[in-house]
């Protein structure tokens, strides 16, 4: 089943979008110039020129990168916890292993109660 859906996602989803990309990339071959420079922009001090299809692709990389380390820095309290719980659990079952070995055997013989009778019998 889980094959199956993976199939199903790939020609679904994933073949499409490569298509799209495939063609974005196809159709945006020209050549940019990138500049570095805010103060001359005729003659920049340092500047790139590469087609435009890269430089998107790059900045959309980017993109997900910053996002996903902004992700990662604002979950770090509910790693923190999740840590902290994970660490509880540990201790509390080592604890119920120590207590569950202090009781006794329920499958041991219980030892005989003894009772006083008097010496009447009664």
């Amino acid at each position: 089943m889980d094959q199956m859906v993976r199939k199903l996602v790939f020609w679904l989803v994933l073949m499409p979008l490569a298509i799209i990309i495939l063609m974005f990339a196809v159709a945006n071959r020209e050549l940019v110039t990138v500049s570095f420079d805010p103060f001359n922009s005729t003659a920049p001090a340092a500047s790139i020129t590469l087609p435009l299809f890269i430089l998107i692709f790059a900045l959309v990389g980017l993109g997900v990168i910053v996002g996903g380390v902004a992700s990662w820095l604002r979950q770090s309290r509910y790693r923190k916890a999740a840590r902290r719980a994970d660490a509880d659990v540990y201790h509390l079952r080592r604890e119920i292993q120590t207590l569950n070995a202090r009781l006794p055997d329920p499958n041991a013989p219980q030892p005989t109660q003894l009772g006083y009778r008097s010496p009447s019998g009664e």
